[in-house]
């Protein structure tokens, strides 16, 4: 690990630092990015100012406007975050071809091999504000799990560098949630057992552990906590799936307007993965009703695919088994395709007419395990009422 030098810099409240960008005049304000006042939509990011109300990722925007009435609500812009993200992370490659790009607004960077990493950090970070005008906060450490932890500890603005073999003195006093593989379940377990930080936990009885977290979990655990980490930067990470997903405004229980919809996140799916060059063998839908119940059902295609009509048919089936026997008010609709690989030069077709193609629907939650009975369906008239 001695030669190990791993940068993470994540971009502070990006969305709604692009937006005031934009506009100088939201600059100090309480910007919350996700979806416009009034409406069903969750907050995806907000600024700082924001977060001084108790706004936070992921919460309603409803409840974001009762905690937060002055604020700027403003809608998601993807292209436009997507190529301020493109601006920033061409910079960080003239440093390095070594960059894991992990999200739109995060990255590990290796600079092992650079004569100066904590100059070259330095550097990044304030080319990064002064080019670009973003703020980015940056953890410099031995591996990427202290790397990580020490750029959140730093935020905002921050630049936190962990002395090389300082790995376990440094991560000792933080919670033990902040581990990676500690979820709010585990962190609960050992909370209760008397661990509440990493230290604790590196220090742990190996036995008493195990009867918290089970005895699989006790070294890679136990190891985390001590700053033990050899993964490496991946600079070709997979492409896993693709998805799309939308809120109505209020729960929608029309076939048809859940058809187009469905229709619609079809087509971009499709087109996402043409221009990756890519085939899914897996298609699901995924199904949240109004009390926030979420369902997601799956399918298996024969044979993979790009086509909009073969993914829009494998949605229709999944709504028809899963959805229309009871036709429950949708709060959201999503779609998603995975099981990804690179497209053949010569698309294998079916060897049965469309009407004719048959399926197996798979559930996908843990409550059950068996696959569905094969079923037809008819693509002209897939789950609409006859």
């Amino acid at each position: 690990m001695a030669d190990r030098w791993i940068l993470h810099i994540d971009l502070d409240a990006m969305f709604a630092a692009v937006e005031a960008l934009l506009d100088p005049s939201l600059a100090g304000k309480p910007v919350i990015v996700g979806a416009s006042r009034g409406t069903r939509g969750v907050v995806s990011t907000c600024s700082y100012e924001a977060r001084a109300f108790g706004v936070h990722s992921a919460m309603p925007i409803r409840e974001a406007h009762d905690r937060c009435p002055q604020g700027v609500f403003l809608p998601v812009r993807h292209s436009i975050y997507g190529e301020y993200s493109r601006r920033v992370f061409e910079l960080v490659a003239r440093y390095t071809e070594v960059v894991q790009q992990v999200s739109i607004d995060e990255a590990f960077v290796d600079l092992s091999l650079s004569p100066d990493p904590k100059g070259v950090s330095m550097e990044i970070k304030e080319r990064i504000r002064t080019e670009i005008g973003l703020v980015a906060s940056v953890g410099l450490a031995a591996n990427k799990l202290a790397a990580k932890i020490a750029t959140d500890f730093g935020k905002p603005d921050g630049f936190v560098v962990v002395p090389l073999g300082g790995e376990a003195a440094f991560l000792a006093p933080m919670p033990v949630g902040r581990l990676w593989g500690v979820g709010p379940k585990t962190a609960r377990r050992l909370e209760s057992g008397g661990i509440h930080t990493a230290g604790d936990l590196a220090a742990a009885d190996p036995m008493a552990l195990a009867s918290m977290v089970g005895a699989r979990q006790v070294r890679p655990l136990v190891e985390r906590a001590m700053g033990m980490d050899d993964s490496p930067v991946e600079t070709d990470r997979e492409l896993k799936s693709i998805s799309e997903e939308a809120t109505f405004q209020r729960d929608e229980a029309d076939r048809r307007v859940l058809w187009q919809l469905l229709l619609t996140q079809a087509s971009q799916c499709a087109a996402r993965l043409c221009e990756q060059g890519l085939v899914a063998h897996t298609v699901t839908v995924k199904l949240r009703f109004g009390d926030f119940r979420t369902t997601t059902r799956s399918l298996t295609l024969g044979v993979a695919t790009e086509d909009r009509s073969v993914i829009s048919e494998a949605a229709a089936a999944l709504m028809r088994r899963w959805w229309a026997p009871e036709a429950r008010p949708l709060r959201l609709l999503g779609l998603r395709v995975s099981g990804l690989e690179s497209a053949p030069g010569l698309r294998q077709l079916p060897l049965l007419p469309r009407d004719h193609l048959t399926t197996t629907a798979v559930p996908t939650n843990a409550q059950s395990q068996n696959h569905l009975a094969s079923s037809r369906f008819n693509p002209r008239q897939p789950w609409l009422p006859a």
